[in-house]
């Protein structure tokens, strides 16, 4: 998902890599990034060969059936853990729902399924050099070389360290996993310390993921199974159909938890807001969106091959 405009004048990809970030340098400078952050995110970056070869597996076709592939994601421990969770933070999915409009039920699902509540396999890549290295591949070079920016404005914003700024195989970062122009675009400081933390602040995780959907048309109070108007605001999320589903299915369980919280009237059918993103054990070749490390088949979906 391109969420930040290509430079004007993008840098060629191919070719030597330092010179490929020089011009990089100077479109990043373009778009009114400090040079020092530039120089301190560029020091000593290379290009990844793991992360290309990856990239060069992912072109398969996915045939496993939504049966199966919903009994490895949708699994008894996750749905146990997530309404362990769902008391001790039910005070903030109020507030979350409430402004945003998008169901407690939903966000956990996303959140469990992504990574597994920020207890799984987030990534340990740094992210620089990921995006780097898939910017200067020429197969989807102008969509990573935005991605290379918004990741510079990660790290200009105050949002993340650069010994921070680590995640999964296309540069996907924290518990929801958000591209760099996602973050961007979406994250939300929610705990009000002035930065946007995806990788640590629960609060913002779940704001974030919520108001991605919010911005992308979610319609608070409306059903979004298959074949629904927010079924179809979720492929903003992924656009893997089974990915979606199995969000559906994986939410049914927390959905009736939710709705024994109590004193904290939260209809996770219709919502009541005013208001309108490494798992663990998956199966191979499968996971998460935002592109994804053992995902390819959201990953070609939402990307192309």
């Amino acid at each position: 998902m391109l969420l930040l405009a290509a430079p004007a004048r993008a840098a060629q990809c191919g070719g030597d890599f330092n010179g490929f970030l020089s011009a990089m340098t100077r479109d990043a400078q373009a778009a009114g990034l400090p040079r020092a952050i530039i120089d301190q995110a560029f020091a000593g970056v290379t290009i990844d060969p793991a992360v290309l070869a990856f990239d060069r597996r992912q072109h398969g076709t996915f045939r496993m059936s939504f049966e199966r592939y919903a009994a490895t994601r949708v699994t008894e421990a996750r749905p146990r853990r997530a309404r362990v969770l769902m008391a001790r933070h039910a005070t903030l999915l109020v507030r979350v729902e409430r402004q945003f409009g998008v169901p407690t039920s939903l966000l956990m699902a996303i959140w469990t399924m992504e990574s597994d509540n920020g207890t799984g396999d987030m990534g340990r890549l740094p992210v620089i050099r990921t995006v780097a290295t898939l910017a200067h591949d020429c197969r989807r070079s102008e969509l990573f070389q935005s991605e290379l920016i918004a990741a510079l404005h990660i790290l200009a914003r105050g949002d993340l360290p650069l010994r921070d700024l680590v995640g999964a195989y296309a540069g996907e970062i924290g518990q929801t996993q958000f591209l760099p122009s996602s973050y961007i675009k979406y994250g939300v400081d929610f705990d009000g310390d002035g930065r946007v933390d995806l990788r640590h602040s629960v609060a913002d995780v779940l704001a974030s993921t919520a108001n991605l959907l919010k911005v992308n048309g979610w319609r608070a109070g409306a059903p979004f199974d298959p074949g629904t108007g927010n079924f179809e605001v979720m492929r903003e999320w992924n656009h893997a159909e089974i990915y979606r589903r199995a969000l559906v299915c994986s939410r049914r369980g927390s959905r009736r938890h939710s709705e024994r919280l109590d004193g904290l009237q939260v209809d996770l059918r219709a919502t009541n807001s005013a208001g309108r993103a490494t798992g663990a054990t998956q199966p191979q070749n499968v996971r998460r969106s935002h592109l994804g490390r053992r995902q390819f088949a959201e990953r070609n979906v939402r990307f192309g091959s």
